[in-house]
């Protein structure tokens, strides 16, 4: 687009005015946040994102909700507020943005409005709403050289970590050869706990197993029966259609290994099962996520029969496992990703917590419901990155 002088000389004067502002402030990034009250929040704390970094300067908020918009600008600490996100993005030109929704829905026009402003960022999970949408996102990004990191705190968890150290390069549990996950299983059963909570189940599995899986077989079922185009609906949260209150999914990954998605409607609760274990040729690692605090419990239990009793076996925590304390749960959740995506930003490569895993994970969820649709098990690429639920019936 070719300026004119007056224009030059206005988009100059903004940009020596921001260069000014970040130097008075003694920091290195301007970030901006986005959040919508109404529609999706802030995530899990997104609006917190850069608040232990001493290098980032959080300057604005956008929020369309005029008292959540207050609450959230006077919780953070910031003076400049907008309704509108996109006034925002041109007015401040931020270095970087948080995405805080978790509406899913809204994720690409967000995300494309701050690759067009030039901003790297965070957003919150899960990713988009589907596989086109999600592959517009990636490109725009991958464009423009920009870092976009993707809020899968429970990877960043450091007992998780450690547990990856232990089983994938220490051989804690032997040669890998399942992992089965479970939702929270909560009022959200089936494909939306599938969506909300198993983008964290699927990306762990991603984790432990070492990339993505080649092909995917899914069992969905309504009241006991199978699904069908008529069961389709929008999720109680702004995240696009899903169907089933029941779902078993398998997932083919390399050298034979399998992974198992599990998440049913279950009128005796769901026994905090949420999170991974992992079985190996030596005995089994348990990955559960405690509820509230953000924190993981990783036990092991040491016998190649899986057995509990044999030959003494019993479970125990992990080996040299770190004990974490959060102080300020609100912003320390996501400051193993938000500190990696900024080292990835000055080390120039992608961040370990990236939305393309984001778009791998959502990848594995979209599979379940082609699965569905088409009555058998289905091939990773999914070849059709339509949405299947959106052509079914």
């Amino acid at each position: 687009m070719r300026l004119n002088r007056r224009q030059f000389i206005a988009a100059s004067s903004v940009m020596v005015a921001a260069a000014s502002a970040r130097a008075a402030s003694g920091k290195k990034y301007k970030a901006c946040i986005i959040g919508d009250t109404a529609l999706g929040g802030y995530g899990h704390s997104i609006q917190y994102a850069f608040a232990l970094r001493d290098d980032v300067a959080t300057v604005a908020l956008a929020d369309p909700d005029e008292a959540g918009r207050a609450q959230r600008a006077s919780e953070v600490g910031v003076e400049r507020t907008y309704a509108d996100y996109r006034e925002m993005l041109e007015k401040e030109r931020p270095d970087l943005v948080a995405i805080g929704p978790r509406c899913t829905v809204k994720h690409r026009e967000y995300l494309l409005a701050c690759a067009g402003a030039g901003a790297h960022g965070f957003i919150e999970k899960p990713f988009c709403d589907g596989l086109a949408s999600g592959d517009e996102m990636v490109a725009a990004v991958e464009g423009k050289n920009l870092k976009w990191a993707i809020a899968y705190n429970f990877r960043g968890m450091p007992q998780v970590q450690h547990a990856k150290r232990l089983v994938c390069e220490q051989g804690l549990i032997g040669t890998l050869l399942e992992v089965r996950g479970r939702g929270k299983e909560d009022h959200r059963a089936g494909g939306e706990d599938l969506i909300v909570l198993g983008t964290h189940v699927l990306d762990l599995m991603r984790f432990f197993m070492g990339g993505s899986p080649a092909w995917c077989a899914a069992d969905v079922t309504v009241d006991g029966r199978p699904a069908g185009p008529a069961d389709v609906r929008e999720a109680t949260e702004p995240l696009g259609p899903v169907v089933g209150d029941r779902i078993h999914a398998m997932y083919g990954f390399q050298d034979g290994a399998a992974g198992y998605f599990d998440s049913m409607k279950n009128p005796d609760g769901n026994g905090g099962r949420f999170g991974l274990d992992l079985h190996g040729s030596r005995g089994i690692v348990s990955v559960r996520v405690l509820p509230g605090d953000n924190n993981a419990s990783v036990h092991w239990f040491g016998d190649p029969s899986w057995a509990p009793g044999k030959d003494a076996a019993h479970w125990a925590p992990l080996p040299d496992a770190p004990v974490v304390e959060m102080k300020d749960l609100q912003r320390e959740r996501n400051k193993i990703i938000t500190d990696d995506l900024i080292a990835a930003i000055e080390e120039d490569r992608r961040p370990a917590f990236s939305i393309h895993d984001g778009l791998a994970s959502w990848e594995m969820i979209q599979a379940v419901f082609e699965s569905c649709v088409q009555g058998g098990r289905v091939a990773l690429p999914l070849a059709d990155r339509s949405h299947p639920l959106t052509r079914w019936g």
